[in-house]
């Protein structure tokens, strides 16, 4: 964390960086941040220029921040976004251009990984911030610093070597919030942070009197608090007034009208190239002014900075697994005298996605491996289906080597992959997930935060895999790729299980949710994140209204009747019918997964589909329809032998 002393005169690129911009929008059709009469920002940034490597991350840029403004920054990973707050902090300096700040102006910094003294206690690392600004008795500095401590539910005396990621965070956070300054300056703080954390920051946040720049790609904690959104997009910044949802209805329209105006030049740069390698016919001066308006547009295509490619994601769910994935009955898991697992049920089954929902340190990954089988439970019955191919995302990345290469990591000693199918060089799959070719050799240990996320899905996703395990995969990954790896994940056919703390996200993916209710106890509710939150509200109230009531008496009695929980339904035994209709299931699967594989060697013999005479036309389509009646009927004995053996 940093903060920067005021000053009361013109700051020029070689004294420090920070920034501020009056935004360029190409669609005539969206409207911008703009004031008749605007008093003076906070800070500029007029003509901000800053390079490293091929492209620019900032060409030409403006950009401005108004008193009270909360501005969420956003962008592709690897556009710039950090560094620009790193101008702002005077660790990097821009190449040119100039800022300007507002005399008396104050700034604050949280990077995405605190430096903070580790070998000081909490306490202590607040207190130093508080003493440096200066504006403090020494008598006072103590106070101060432990209702910051205590604000951010810090532990005073615990050193900061021993605490998590999290509160870790919370630290740094302490410290800004502590330092009171005019612009503060977040760089992802809801890194590291479980949804409890995430939402009171986002109160802290928004009930702050200065003006705020926010690096994050959680859309629910943008949406939250951004009264503005400015995009970091091919060296320029772009605003976009109000919340990220209004942003996503502003953009859709921009890139709509940008597309447009791009395919009319390429279509007038085309018709001229095909004009001039007819040959000029004569050397009129017509002519040659045409030829040199070519140049000017050959110059103007080359200057054009195309929008960088979506990664392309693709998952391959393999075979089909059974129709149960797990089943957890009264399952109950300890370490010590903590108690991570009590009594917890839970069915998941084929095509289920399943979130798993719960603070820091709440046994997330333990139940995780209890429901993969991989760890054993103290007690209650665990019933594993058939099947499984699992591929597991691990949010501290502990698959990837750091001493390998990127190629290698997807494809150890080949030069192909292989996707559902299809035979892939391993430079075009890491195309796909926007890894340069000449990136393709690096060592995994150059790579960025999110070139290591991308890498890890690229892994993951290499290989067929029918239940799909994601502990934190949305961290470091851009807002683009979040959305399309929702989109996949909704589309794919197999199981997933979900870790994760992006509300967002949750809602996008998820089917049901699998939600830590204290004490060990586990609480499964259909639906995403919000859909949990409403079922709490209707629970809480429901619980309110009974405790309302007064206790009814019954006559003859003194005291109102103790409430009961229904009882479990009591699984039926069998009847004779069922009891043959269960024996005669295992034949009858047999019979239509054998009639199955033979119409399916029919139906990819290369003759089958070449005839076309009305004969052979009905068929092939008795042939699909007849495949399709098999589907159905293979998938209904499989569920009935299955709810009848469960009995």
């Amino acid at each position: 964390m940093y903060c920067l002393e005021p000053r009361n005169t013109k700051v020029t690129l070689a004294e420090t960086g920070l920034i501020t911009n009056t935004p360029k929008c190409i669609a005539a059709s969206v409207q911008c941040a703009t004031f008749t009469d605007p008093p003076m920002p906070l800070l500029s940034i007029r003509q901000a220029s800053l390079a490293f490597g091929l492209h620019a991350l900032l060409d030409s840029a403006d950009f401005s921040i108004e008193a009270g403004e909360r501005i969420g920054l956003i962008g592709r990973n690897g556009t710039g976004k950090s560094s620009l707050l790193k101008c702002l902090t005077g660790q990097i300096q821009l190449d040119d251009g100039e800022i300007i700040r507002q005399g008396g102006v104050t700034t604050a910094y949280v990077a995405q990984e605190p430096e903070l003294d580790a070998d000081s206690s909490v306490l202590d690392n607040v207190a130093k911030v508080v003493a440096a600004t200066g504006l403090h008795e020494d008598w006072a500095i103590t106070p101060i610093a432990q209702s910051f401590v205590s604000r951010f539910d810090l532990p005073e005396d615990a050193l900061v070597s021993t605490l998590s990621g999290g509160q870790r965070k919370r630290v740094s956070l302490a410290q800004a919030f502590a330092l009171e300054p005019d612009l503060l300056l977040l760089d992802e703080p809801t890194n590291h942070l479980d949804i409890e954390s995430i939402q009171w920051l986002e109160k802290m946040v928004i009930n702050l009197r200065c003006a705020l720049i926010l690096i994050t790609h959680d859309r629910s904690f943008l949406d939250a608090v951004s009264t503005r959104v400015v995009e970091l997009d091919r060296g320029r910044l772009m605003s976009f007034p109000g919340s990220f949802s209004a942003y996503q209805t502003l953009k859709a329209d921009q890139t709509a009208y940008e597309e447009v105006v791009n395919a009319k030049f390429d279509k007038l740069l085309a018709q001229e190239e095909v004009w001039v390698r007819q040959g000029v016919k004569a050397r009129l001066k017509r002519n040659e002014g045409r030829i040199r308006r070519l140049e000017a547009l050959r110059a103007q295509r080359e200057a054009r900075r195309d929008r960088t490619g979506s990664v392309k994601l693709a998952l391959d769910a393999g075979e089909r697994s059974g129709k149960l994935v797990a089943e957890l009955v009264d399952v109950g898991k300890s370490y010590g005298e903590r108690t991570i697992l009590s009594g917890v049920n839970t069915i998941i089954q084929r095509g289920d996605k399943v979130g798993i929902v719960g603070p820091n340190g709440a046994g997330k990954t333990t139940l995780l491996r209890v429901i993969l089988g991989e760890l054993e439970a103290d007690s209650g019955t665990i019933r594993l289906g058939s099947n499984r191919q699992v591929a597991y995302y691990d949010q501290l990345r502990t698959q990837l080597d750091i001493t390998s290469t990127v190629a290698n990591t997807i494809s150890p000693g080949s030069e192909w992959v292989e996707i559902g199918g299809t035979r892939l060089h391993v430079m075009a799959y890491l195309e796909r997930f926007l890894f340069a070719p000449q990136r393709a050799q690096s060592p995994v240990s150059s790579l960025s935060g999110g070139e290591r996320n991308r890498l890890l899905l690229a892994q993951l996703f290499a290989r067929p895999a029918n239940v799909l395990v994601l502990d934190e995969p949305t961290n470091d990954l851009d807002i683009d790729t979040l959305e399309l790896l929702e989109e996949l994940l909704a589309e794919y056919s197999g199981t997933v299980l979900l870790v994760s703390h992006d509300r967002a996200f949750l809602d996008g993916v998820v089917t049901q949710t699998l939600a830590f209710e204290g004490d060990g106890r586990w609480q499964e509710y259909p639906g995403g994140y919000t859909d949990l939150l409403a079922a709490r509200e209707r629970i809480a109230k429901a619980l309110a209204k009974s405790e309302a009531q007064p206790a009814g008496k019954t006559a003859g009695s003194s005291a109102a009747p103790q409430a009961t929980a229904p009882a479990a339904p009591k699984k039926s035994k069998l009847n004779y019918n069922e009891q043959r209709e269960l024996s005669g299931l295992p034949a009858k699967i047999a019979a239509l997964e054998a009639e199955q594989k033979a119409l399916d060697e029919q139906m990819s013999t290369p003759d089958f589909y070449t005839s076309a005479s009305p004969a052979d036309v009905a068929r092939i389509q008795a042939a699909t329809e007849r495949r399709g009646q098999i589907e159905e009927a293979l998938l209904a004995a499989l569920e009935r032998w299955e709810a009848l053996d469960g009995r």
